[in-house]
Parts: structure tokens; sequence; C-alpha cells
């Protein structure tokens, strides 16, 4: 609703700007030249976060003082702290980081911030930028022309530059056109009112372009040619960090709880500083006077007091609030908890992944092992067998002969509640994220989609096999509860065999094992089918029962290959991004059977030598 209104609001402004004033138009398009730029960054900055970012992450935020460092620099190379808001927002909701780490990166990233002010007002403005505007543009669009990604990447960042530095100098004369026609002073306002008024100016300037470094430069630039007063300009400088939580806030709401409590910490950070620097604006200013005449600013140059006091205040914000960021984590963990449901839902996918190729894949791993874990507990009781059993030390064999013991499961039931909601919502997001990302991740989100649709296929087996199995588990008939128990034992050593591949770091043994496991199953499958042609032979089948044992003992079969390629394109999705090692390494289906022939003939030899 609010997006109807607000989009041709603006629309009719602008219009009716663009006629009135050739000096708003200059003014328009710095901002939208600016704007566009910081897109194109942003944009480049993306090309350049493939398959070491988690271990640059892992790298850079072990420790507070990385935290902040990683923000402070990430910040001042994208010039966007709103940007690095919603992907820190994203590497939580995948669990790549903690809340604490988080906390940190946003701190470091409010600093981080100032280097924008100081670019402007140190260089921008003293130098004509739009000279060294047009060769950077030229190199970002040869750049771009090529077809390497790092290459593009680059194109794109150069571009943006270029750019930025087009729309600080258009925003520069638009302001210097409005001195000759308007002076913008008289609508001054000075003391409390002055501050508050302009500190609404600058979080809805801030909200509207979504960068408080648009703003910022902005402020400046009029500041420069003597368009807004100096406390003014302070105000708005206060706004404008205040104002860029909203984009910190609009990237959570896909978020899971993670990212809605870094969201929330961004904002309480925000508010704290902006209302302290309010409060004790009057010592701020005595001491920005005291270190521009310790560094050498003169008394009139008001644009690197500004970017003085916006670096001033940032810092003093960080050091006050470093000492409450458990407390603060302690304090999000307790108001925002994780929403109490019937129905699993998805806990690390959000949209704000989407923005970095990298996180998308890892989020939909993760996600993929959720689903994983819940539909391993809902096969194993569709079989009969004890979650507890399959993970513990005992003797499957042991169940063959004793009649199965019922576990009352509704699979589908179990199917809604935990596995459908996530499996569509899994694969909505690996088709996006592989849409929106480079050739070298679709080897891995391909095999991320067939790895939940191999889940799915497993719990449809699982329930096929359980009409029977319920009843033939518990007959009687010594012989058929054998063989039905046979499939469970069968099951659950398969799956106590992948539960401790989950231990192994290594991709190459866990494919190698795979293997192994494929061929010890159909090596399984073959000796079943003949226990069930002696069983028929001697008459201690009937026709319908043989039939059942035959239909069933596919269903096993199946059900445990699914499972077999689920944990085998797992593996493959984790190697690192353009590494591919498996379908040379692993074995085909012809080569798994010549090898289940060639065992089942050692055993037949060796049997007729004794």
């Amino acid at each position: 609703m609010l997006g109807r209104i607000f989009l041709p609001t603006i629309s009719l402004i602008l219009c009716y700007g663009f006629w009135a004033s050739t000096s708003f138009k200059d003014l328009a398009t710095g901002v939208a030249l600016f704007l566009f730029g910081m897109l194109c960054m942003e944009e480049g900055f993306k090309a350049f976060s493939g398959g070491a970012l988690q271990k640059l992450l892992r790298a850079s935020t072990d420790r507070l003082w990385k935290s902040l460092s990683f923000g402070v620099v990430s910040t001042t190379l994208m010039q966007s702290s709103s940007l690095v808001s919603v992907i820190t927002i994203s590497f939580l909701s995948a669990e790549m980081i903690t809340l604490a780490q988080g906390i940190g990166i946003i701190f470091g990233a409010n600093l981080g911030t100032t280097t924008g002010a100081w670019i402007v007002a140190g260089f921008g403005l003293k130098v004509n930028i739009s000279a060294y505007a047009m060769p950077i543009l030229v190199f970002g669009v040869l750049f771009l022309m090529q077809s390497s990604a790092r290459l593009k990447g680059a194109g794109w960042i150069l571009a943006g530059i270029g750019f930025l530095f087009l729309g600080i100098h258009f925003m520069k004369g638009g302001f210097s056109s409005y001195a000759d026609q308007i002076d913008l002073t008289q609508y001054a306002i000075e003391g409390i009112r002055g501050l508050l008024v302009f500190t609404v100016v600058g979080i809805v300037a801030t909200v509207v372009m979504q960068s408080s470094h648009a703003t910022l430069t902005l402020i400046i630039t009029a500041l420069a040619v003597g368009q807004v007063t100096y406390e003014n300009a302070l105000a708005v400088a206060i706004g404008a960090n205040v104002g860029t939580t909203i984009t910190a806030i609009l990237g959570s709401i896909s978020a899971n709880v993670s990212g809605k409590r870094l969201a929330a910490a961004h904002l309480i950070f925000n508010l704290v500083t902006g209302t302290l620097a309010l409060v004790f604006i009057g010592p701020l200013l005595s001491l920005v006077e005291s270190i521009s005449s310790g560094i050498g600013i003169a008394a009139d140059e008001y644009t690197l007091k500004l970017a003085v006091f916006h670096t001033l205040f940032n810092t003093a914000g960080v050091l006050l609030m470093l000492p409450f960021i458990q407390p603060m984590v302690r304090f999000l963990e307790q108001r925002l908890k994780d929403k109490k449901i019937e129905r699993d839902q998805p806990r690390y996918l959000s949209s704000a992944s989407l923005e970095l190729p990298d996180v998308a894949q890892k989020a939909a791993f993760k996600e993929t092992l959720h689903l994983f874990d819940n539909a391993f507990s809902i096969i194993a009781h569709g079989m009969d067998v004890k979650r507890s059993v399959i993970l513990g030390k005992d003797d499957l064999q042991e169940l063959l002969e004793k009649p199965a013991e019922a576990i009352d499961i509704d699979i589908d039931e179990q199917y809604s509640l935990l596995i459908k909601d996530i499996y569509s919502a899994n694969i909505e997001f690996i088709s996006r994220a592989q849409a929106v990302s480079s050739a070298e991740y679709s080897d891995s989100f391909s095999a991320l989609r067939r790895a939940n649709m191999d889940i799915v296929a497993a719990i449809k087996a699982t329930k096929h096999l359980r009409k029977n199995l319920q009843v033939h588990s518990r007959s009687d008939n010594l012989d058929v509860r054998r063989e039905y128990n046979r499939f469970r034992v069968r099951f659950g050593e398969v799956l106590r065999e992948l539960a401790a591949l989950k231990q192994t770091e290594d991709p190459i043994v866990t494919l190698l094992s795979l293997d192994q496991i494929r061929v010890e199953n159909l090596a399984a499958a073959n000796d079943a089918a003949k226990t069930v042609d002696t069983l028929i032979r001697n008459r201690q089948l009937s026709p319908q029962l043989a039939t059942s044992l035959m239909n069933d003992g596919a269903y096993t079969r199946e059900l445990i290959g699914r499972l077999l390629d689920v944990v085998d394109a797992i593996t493959k999705s984790s190697l690192p991004v353009g590494e591919a090692l498996g379908d040379e390494m692993s074995l085909q289906i012809e080569d798994i059977a010549d090898i289940a022939r060639s065992a089942e003939g050692s055993s037949l030899s060796g049997k007729l030598e004794d």
C-alpha cells in the first residue's frame, strides 16, 4: 500500500522540480548518479565473494577486534554500511557467524561510514573529480565487456566509482546554482528545535535514498557552498546514522530470528549513538574544535569539521557500547525467540542470502541437512526402527527373530508437519539462487536440488513399504517375519553407516564409502531374492506372500539407494566452488553390479570348496 503511494508521490515531486528549476535537475541527477554508482559497486563486489568467503569470515570474525575490523574495511571498500548490514544478516541467517560476531561487524560498519565523509570533504570537493570520472568509466565499461567474471566485477566497481564521482560533481554544481537563485540558509533553524528537525530530515532522506552515504554527500556538498548551516548539517549527519538502520530492518523481514536480532541490535546501537550525540552536542562540538585545531583544519573548513564530528560520535558510540555486546546478545535472545509452531519451517533461508552466491549455497546446504535430519526420523520410525537403536551400538541382527515393536506414526501427517514447507522453500530458494549465481555454482545447487528430491522420494518409498511391513514383521510365520525383519536390519545398518560418515571430513573418503555401501546393498538384495526363491521352491511361502516380498525388497533397495544418493549429492555440494571429483570417482551402476556378482561368486566358490 505504502509503495503504491510513495512512488507516484516522489515521481510527481521530481517532475515538478525538473519543470521548475534547472538547478534542481542538476541536483537530482547528481543524487541519481551517486546512488547508481553505489549499486554498481555492490554488484562488482558480489563477483569477488566466491568460495573463499567463508574461510575469510572464519579468519576475520573469531575475535571481537577482527569483527570490528571486518566491518570497517568492508564498509570502506563498498562505501555502503546498509549493504554490509544486509550481508551480515545473511551470514547470520546461514549460521556462518554468531550474533556477537554480527554485532561486532555492525559496529565496525558504523565506523567505516566515516571514511565516506572524509573522502567527499577532503578530496571530492577540493578537486575537479569529474575529470577523473570519465577515464574510470571508460576502463569500467572495457572490463564489463570481458567474459571473465572477475574482470566484470572489476568493471562494475570502476563504473561505480566513476558514477560516484560524477554524482558528487553534479550535486556540487546543483547547490552552487541554487546559491545564485535562492538562499536555502533562510530555512535554517537554530537551537534544540533545529537539531531535532534536521535530525528528522536526515532520517527521512536516508530512508528515501536507502543510503546514509548519499545523505552525507548531499549535505556536505550543500554545506560546502553555504546552502545549509554547520549546526543543521551536523543534525542531518546524526539523522543519517539512525536512518540507515531501515535497510537492515527491511533485510531482516525475510530472515530467521537470528537476522531479526541483528537488525534490532543495529537499531539499538544507532538510536543510542544518535541520542547521545544530540544530548552531548555541546561538549562534542568543543572537542571537534580542539581536534580540528590540532590537526590543522581551518576555522571555516566546516565540511572537514563535519567529517571530524561524524567520526567522533561514531567512535564514541562504539567505545561506549562495546562492553554491552554480550548483555545485548542475552537481551535479544530473551526478547526475540523462535515462534512455537507445529509445522517445522526453514531455519537458514533468507532473501538477503541471495545477494551473495556463497552465502546462498551455504544456506541451502544447511537447510538440506535440516530436511534430511527430519526425514531420518520419519523414515526410521516408518520402518519400525527407533532412531536411538540406529545411532546406538546394539547388534541389529537381534531384530531378525523377534516380532517388530510397533511405532505409531502417520507418515502423511509427519510429512506435512516436518517436510513439506521446508522442501518447497528449498526448491524455490535453490532455483532463485541458481538463476542469479554464476555458472561455477551450478553443480553445487543442482546437487542440492537432487538431494532434496531424493529425500522426498525416500519418504514415499517408506510409505509404500510400511503397509506390508507392519503386518508381516509381526507374523507368526517365522520365515516371513525373518525376511521382513531382514529389510529393517539392512536399512538400520545403512543408516548407522551414514550417521558414522557424518563425522568424516574428507569428501573422497565419504564418496568411496558410499560406493562400498552400494555394493553391499546390491549383494544383500540379491541374497534376499535367492532366499525368496528357495522358500517358494520349498513351498514355505504362498505365491501372494512371495510377490509381496519381492515388491517390498525392491522398495527397500530403492529406499536405501535414495538415501545413499542424498548423502552423495550433499557431499558433492560441500566441495569448494568449481571443484568436482564426484562422477569420475564414483562407481557406475554397471560397475557396482559387476562387483556384487563377483563377490557373490567368490562366496559361492568358497562354500563349494568347504
